[in-house]
């Protein structure tokens, strides 16, 4: 493990204790919030000798990791019941063990309004909930994307109200999340962590423990910093996305496949980064994060227009890839109204289950506003679950997939391009395919009924 930090001197006897109980892994660590963040983050820190406590609203959940089950598709079961056997790990609903943890680290949603504003309210109820059961010696890390401040400005006033003050009684950091799920190559222990504290002695006590957990830490001078690294990485993806699919748009209406034109400019060892294309922006980071910075300037007066205007670009795809789809249904010679559409995918992204913000849904929804029938397949996802804005979708069930049910779709819109999909029996069996991934493509497939979208 690697860190070009060094300890502050003078460490209060408070943040001593705590440092050898991080330095000698006797430490409980408390994980609040075990989704995607956190059931990683709790098992690596298991994983690392240390006593873990999770902690979750979601009982079935709770039920289910204390049993050794996954409930999370590439998370393995295996993997959970291992690290239970040790002993270390424990799941449970009662905030009010929130006390036996020495570090809380905090990893609840951070979505946004209807509005496109910032929901902060599950870090704030997290925040009262820690601050009833708050005591000297604790250290607290705020792990949910957000904006810049909101380590500062929302949670040190809820804990300081209980009397007792942040780098002397108690310690508060900020170290972003960087989980990327169904990486076969990066998890959570080998991901850099960038740390930032509220006082030196926070932040070395943050990273005397992330230190345990993950191959380097990288410190920041500020808890703010800290929030404005994870803001800025997931901007820069965000924008560079919006690029692509503008020029995809652009090189459709002048014949130039983008896909070929990306594999050709990727060879140019220097100066060009690739950026894929696709039917919209899913996920919880790259369709959210970049409107918590645009929040944040207006109360700076500044207008982040390049940002907006990247949103922009990419919440407009599901609308361009289904014109797309009604222009070819019709061209092939059948009414769209009345037509019926299978959606190959619901997951936001490939050989996961994650259904945040996937923009399947919103297709699907476009695609039924416009007459048609919408049903889908994904191996991932049997059923859809409860979303906040796509609830006339809840419970559908994902269809089969076999050359009889292909065929009586009038067209296959892959949206996911898993890869536990048959692709040659879709194209050979679909009457028209419209291929937003250039999976077909990729999987040498040709056939002069996909088109690309």
């Amino acid at each position: 493990m690697v860190s070009n930090q060094a300890m502050p001197p003078g460490l209060t006897i408070v943040a001593e204790e705590l440092l050898e109980r991080f330095q000698s892994r006797t430490a409980t660590v408390g994980i609040i919030g075990l989704g995607y963040v956190g059931l990683p983050l709790a098992l690596t820190a298991a994983q690392a000798g240390y006593s873990v406590l999770g902690f979750d609203i979601n009982g079935s959940y709770v039920d289910r990791l204390n049993r050794g089950e996954s409930y999370i598709k590439h998370i393995p079961s295996d993997q959970i019941s291992r690290t239970a056997a040790t002993g270390r790990l424990e799941a449970t609903t009662d905030f009010g063990r929130l006390g036996e943890a020495d570090a809380l680290l905090i990893c609840v949603p951070t979505p946004l309004t209807r509005h496109r504003e910032p929901d902060l309210s599950f870090v704030r109820d997290t925040a009262t909930t820690i601050a009833s059961r708050l005591r000297p010696g604790q250290l607290i890390v705020l792990e949910s994307t957000t904006y810049p401040g909101t380590t500062d400005d929302v949670l040190k006033p809820i804990f300081e109200a209980t009397g007792l003050k942040s780098g002397e009684d108690f310690f508060l950091a900020y170290s972003p999340e960087r989980e990327d799920p169904g990486n076969a190559n990066f998890g959570t222990s080998t991901i850099p962590k960038v740390v930032g504290g509220d006082g030196p002695e926070a932040l070395a006590l943050a990273e005397a423990l992330y230190r345990q957990l993950v191959v380097e830490t990288v410190p920041v001078s500020t808890a703010a910093t800290a929030e404005a690294v994870k803001l800025t990485e997931n901007i820069f993806r965000a924008v560079n996305i919006a690029l692509v699919n503008e020029l995809k748009v652009v090189y459709a209406a002048m014949g130039i496949d983008i896909w070929e034109v990306i594999d050709a400019a990727k060879t140019k060892p220097f100066g060009f980064m690739p950026f894929y294309p696709g039917p919209g922006l899913g996920g919880h980071c790259i369709p959210i994060d970049p409107f918590y910075l645009t929040w944040k300037a207006r109360e700076y007066d500044i207008t982040t227009r390049f940002i907006e205007l990247a949103g922009q670009v990419n919440t407009h795809m599901p609308y361009y890839v289904v014109e797309r789809l009604v222009e070819a249904v019709d061209r092939s010679g059948r009414p769209f109204s009345g037509s019926r559409i299978l959606v190959l995918g619901a997951a936001y992204k490939k050989n996961v289950d994650d259904m945040r913000e996937s923009p399947s849904l919103k297709l699907m929804e476009l695609i039924e506003a416009r007459g048609a029938s919408a049903d889908y397949h994904d191996p991932h996802v049997p059923a859809l679950p409860p979303t906040r804005q796509h609830g006339a979708l809840m419970g559908r069930l994902s269809v089969s997939i076999d050359p009889e049910t292909v065929s009586r779709y009038d067209a296959v819109l892959i949206a996911t391009d898993h890869d536990d999909v048959d692709y040659r029996l879709v194209v050979d069996h679909a009457k028209l395919v419209l291929d937003t991934r250039n999976v077909c493509a990729r999987a040498g497939i040709t056939d002069p009924r996909i088109i690309k979208a």
